[in-house]
């Protein structure tokens, strides 16, 4: 199995960016998912910085995919839209399907995991469009994805989201910026204080979802790394590792280890635990609720 590093879901500084794809282009990652997929706000790197950092990469022999907004809302959204699906080089993650009429079979591109694949006719529909690889929706489980495994069109691959915080919804309202009691359009970027996204938390003070601007994640962290040997045995082809504020670049080491059989899951988890921004779940995976967590995997 290939591993996939997913676009930055946060707002870091731009010398931020720019250092940790610096490390990215030195890791075990196979394949770099580039862009912004959150809002159109947040302006420390541009088209033209995405495009000199997937040149770079690419250089470096990662495989580049440039990911597209997962929600569009005005004029200037679909404009940049056109840009990145006519960059003529590089494939496309396409988060909507707005991008995937722009693409019209100019590129090949990524059916990404906002675009809700739940059965085997829209998979099929996406291939024929020209899509060459499909990421698993998060709430699919295990026994779903086995169903559509069986009838996945000839050359398409299936990539599934396996570690980081699960974008679970997008608004319209900045959620960030009403926590500050400020408007959408007067954010002042608040999303940069909170670099792994800010934690809300029920009346009883219990750590719930995460708030990233228009984004809310899940504040526990989905993890499969436990679950590696059975995604090889369905026959996936890639995993996805969602980027964190610290230690992306251990937790990319040691899937990549445990990929190639030089440590044992029950020891990787272990290992894991640590490097993690909050406790583990998987619970969609094995058909239950998603805050749950099989601790089999981690006895």
């Amino acid at each position: 199995m290939k591993l996939a590093l997913g676009p930055v879901l946060y707002y870091w500084p731009r010398d931020t960016m720019m250092a940790f794809y610096e490390s990215v282009a030195a890791s075990s990652v196979d394949i770099v998912y580039l862009g912004e997929t959150v809002c159109s706000r947040r302006h420390e790197l541009r088209l033209p910085d995405w495009l000199s950092l997937a040149a770079m990469l690419a250089d470096a022999g990662k495989e580049v995919v440039l990911s597209t907004q997962a929600l569009l809302e005005s004029g200037s959204d679909l404009a940049n839209l056109r840009k990145l699906t006519s960059n003529g080089r590089f494939a496309i993650e396409a988060n909507d399907i707005g991008a995937v009429h722009c693409l019209d079979g100019t590129l090949p591109f990524v059916a990404g995991p906002h675009l809700n694949l739940y059965n085997e006719d829209s998979v099929a529909l996406m291939a024929q469009l020209g899509a060459r690889r499909w990421v698993m929706p998060l709430e699919m489980g295990r026994a779903a994805l086995a169903t559509m495994q069986q009838s996945r069109p000839a050359g398409l691959e299936t990539e599934v989201f396996a570690y980081g915080r699960m974008p679970l919804a997008f608004s319209a309202r900045c959620f960030t910026a009403r926590h500050r009691n400020l408007g959408k359009d007067d954010c002042q970027f608040s999303c940069m204080a909170h670099p792994d996204g800010l934690e809300l938390r029920t009346r009883d003070a219990d750590t719930f979802l995460i708030l990233n601007g228009t984004q809310i994640q899940s504040h526990l962290v989905y993890n499969l790394l436990g679950e590696m040997t059975v995604l090889a045995s369905m026959g996936v082809d890639v995993l996805r590792i969602s980027p964190q504020a610290q230690h992306t670049d251990a937790v990319v080491a040691l899937f990549d280890r445990a990929r190639h059989g030089q440590i044992d899951t029950v020891q990787a988890q272990a290992v894991l635990a640590p490097l993690m921004p909050a406790a583990a779940c998987d619970g969609y995976w094995h058909g239950k609720p998603g805050m749950a967590f099989d601790k089999r995997e981690a006895a």
